[in-house]
């Protein structure tokens, strides 16, 4: 089976240059184009990104030499490739202008942007919660008036620690949670040589991440109705995020309340069982287990467990009894990987698996 091939956009920021990374040896796509801004674009990959490469691995090889494109000649880089990945730095109706400009061209954009997010009719997807969602596209490829072109959107990273958690204890009922999270400086694009002031330091805000991290989950449970996805009403999520000094990994500390009483057995079970379409099609990216339950009480850990299922599992831990709400836990997950860019290639396999990515 040759490969299908793949345009980044916004190849030289920091999710572009984990896409790179991530497909390096990807079993179904190859990466034939890099798009970036116009200041970058004639330059190869390598002197574009100069000393900003900011993988633990270095540059795979295959991309060094490739010359950048215009992001902005939408037909030109469109014309080289089966799909996009998105991941550019523009203003959100900027962003929402250019990836629909890109979909109009028959060009499938899979998007880690945000500024789609809530256009009614643009699946958001975490592969093992909502696959379903991806119907709503025969709706979008009708209002954009295109045969294969469309947007899929992955959610925000935050919400990974807590919603594929929630998503498994569904039949118990929760209906109010308290989430806190504890963000990695790597989900503002940043390392420490970039923002030397987040050395020990904690920053207790993150613009515009507590409405997402409070409404997005919603938005994943929700159902197609009419060609657009109506957001599920419950459970109420308030929510605060907060900045810390670590590179990768968002933990969430979550107080629940059920409607139902779920013993801690029976909520452990739910969580280490939880499996969904990735799993059954065996997606290349798929973890094997996607929650891990840890029993320590120190657990779980970035250091420990934040590359868990190569980034793409979601670990647990400390599940006990509240006394103010049912019951409460910690959950971690990669915020570049299951949150960000891995997330968004899990999505683009199960868009090919479902047929909606194919050969232009």
């Amino acid at each position: 089976m040759s490969k299908l091939k793949v345009g980044i956009l916004g190849a030289t920021g920091m999710v572009g240059q984990r896409f790179i990374s991530i497909l390096e040896n990807h079993p179904w796509f190859e990466v034939v184009t890099v798009a970036a801004s116009p200041r970058s674009a004639g330059k190869t990959y390598e002197e574009a990104v100069g000393d900003r490469w900011k993988m633990d691995t270095p540059m795979p090889e295959a991309v060094k030499k490739l010359i950048v494109a215009n992001v902005n000649e939408v037909e030109k880089v469109a014309a080289s490739v089966d799909f996009v990945f998105s991941a550019v730095d523009m203003t959100k109706d900027e962003i929402r202008a250019i990836e629909e400009a890109y979909a109009k061209t028959e060009t499938p954009v899979v998007s880690n942007n945000s500024a789609h997010r809530w256009t009614p009719d643009v699946p958001m997807v975490v592969p093992e919660i909502n696959p379903e969602h991806m119907h709503v596209i025969e709706f979008q490829k009708k209002r954009l008036g295109t045969t294969r072109g469309f947007i899929a959107v992955k959610p925000n990273c935050s919400i990974q620690s807590y919603a594929p958690v929630l998503t498994a204890w569904k039949e118990y009922e929760p209906y109010e949670v308290v989430a806190t999270t504890y963000q990695a400086i790597s989900g503002a694009g940043k390392t420490f040589k970039d923002w030397p002031e987040m050395v020990g330091n904690i920053i207790p805000y993150i613009g515009g991440e507590e409405e997402k991290s409070e409404k997005e989950p919603l938005r994943i449970w929700g159902k197609i109705e009419n060609g657009v996805i109506v957001p599920a009403e419950s459970p109420i999520i308030t929510c605060q995020c907060i900045r810390v000094p670590v590179l990768n990994g968002h933990t969430a500390a979550v107080f629940v309340k059920f409607r139902q009483k779920p013993t801690k057995e029976q909520l452990i079970e739910k969580l280490v069982n939880f499996s969904g379409e990735p799993q059954k099609l065996g997606l290349p990216s798929a973890p094997k287990q996607f929650i891990q339950y840890l029993e320590e009480d120190n657990r779980p850990q970035v250091a420990l467990d934040v590359n868990y299922e190569n980034g793409m599992g979601v670990s647990v831990g400390r599940l006990r009894e509240d006394t103010v709400y049912d019951w409460k836990f910690v959950g971690l997950s990669h915020n570049t990987l299951r949150g960000a860019a891995g997330g968004a290639v899990e999505c683009a396999e199960l868009l090919k698996a479902m047929g909606y990515i194919s050969e232009k």
